[in-house]
């Protein structure tokens, strides 16, 4: 039921941009949710509603995101993230993760009010970093956000998951990995590492 859940999140949050709509991400996973469970004839609680919306917060990191994420920063590589998320959110998961003192800084789709894989919030983000959109690479579990990345004129790099695979109408990254170990391997060795 969580896929179920968290693809409807997505499929909402998405048509929400398409009909010129924006909410707060976690109503749309608040709305999702009810839809989901109504379909599936379950009745929640609202405590039970708040502790499933409540955990988003406090996902932990995959064992080896810790040891890539220094790779990558260790090679002299700028590391943001860009998220559905409120900030607020993001915050969270990372202190939760302690994870933050890879990334130089955290974005959320709240800036252009569309969410990915809009252009928009891709090409904000090179905006903001005063880079053109073909020095970003998004990496991404998620064959939409690799898609509406490399739709934007961004890389991309695919981590292939368990149950995860790349959409084939959308343009194939140049890597993919099983996980962010691989994923980050293959970029040191593909992409210009900055002299320090």
């Amino acid at each position: 039921m969580l896929r179920e859940w968290f693809n409807q999140v997505i499929q909402y949050a998405e048509a929400l941009t398409l009909a010129g709509d924006y909410r707060n991400f976690g109503d749309v996973a608040r709305a999702a949710l009810e839809m989901t469970a109504e379909a599936q004839g379950i009745r929640l609680s609202a405590s039970d509603v708040q502790q499933i919306i409540g955990g988003i917060r406090s996902l932990p990191a995959h064992p080896e995101a810790a040891k890539s994420l220094d790779r990558l920063k260790s090679a002299g590589l700028r590391i943001v993230t860009l998220t559905n998320s409120s900030l607020a959110v993001v915050e969270a998961q990372m202190k939760q993760s302690s994870l933050q003192r890879y990334f130089e800084r955290n974005f959320s789709v709240d800036a252009v009010r569309k969410y990915k894989p809009a252009p928009e919030a891709y090409r904000m983000v090179a905006a903001e970093l005063g880079v053109p959109t073909n020095q970003l690479r998004m990496i991404a579990a998620h064959a939409w956000d690799v898609g509406g990345a490399m739709r934007a004129g961004c890389a991309a790099a695919f981590i292939a998951r368990s149950g995860k695979a790349l959409f084939p109408l959308f343009p194939k990254p140049d890597i993919v990995g099983k996980d962010l170990s691989e994923v980050s391997a293959a970029i040191l060795k593909a992409e210009v590492v900055p002299a320090r």
